[in-house]
């Protein structure tokens, strides 16, 4: 086994971990900019209402995500909605999402589905929550 193979088993957890708190914190960010018009970005409120919806799943699942609070469900509920903004805004411009734009909500709801079944990990408010009611990768 390589070094780094050691090393990278030896730093899993911690590895998903960061996983887990940085990408929700990129996906709230771009709420914020729906919600509040911060970040270059423009406001919603009075437009669509699937971009009010979007902004408002993208600020209450990205800090629950990024706490570890409530993992699983605001994950899988962030990725579908990344699935969703995906087929209705990008894919009726290209089936390619390098040409229709759409690279980063195919990753967010991949990353998602994924933090949806694996789980909080370490460094989560489910692992605290949930320490006497057996694991935590069961919320």
């Amino acid at each position: 086994m390589s070094w780094l193979s050691v090393f990278l088993d030896r730093h899993s957890e911690r590895i998903y971990a960061l996983m887990r708190i940085v990408v929700p914190f990129i996906y709230l960010c771009h709420g914020a900019q729906k919600l509040f018009g911060v970040l270059g970005g423009h406001l919603v409120w009075g437009g669509s209402p699937l971009f009010i919806a979007a902004g408002l799943i993208e600020m209450s699942c990205g800090p629950l995500m990024l706490l570890g609070l409530f993992t699983r469900p605001a994950a899988f509920i962030a990725s579908g909605e990344m699935a969703v903004a995906y087929f209705l805004m990008h894919l009726p411009h290209s089936p390619w999402p390098i040409l229709n734009h759409g690279e980063l909500p195919v990753i967010f709801s991949f990353v998602f589905l994924y933090i949806a079944a694996h789980g909080p990990g370490i460094w989560s408010l489910d692992r605290l929550r949930l320490a006497g009611n057996g694991p935590a990768s069961s919320s």
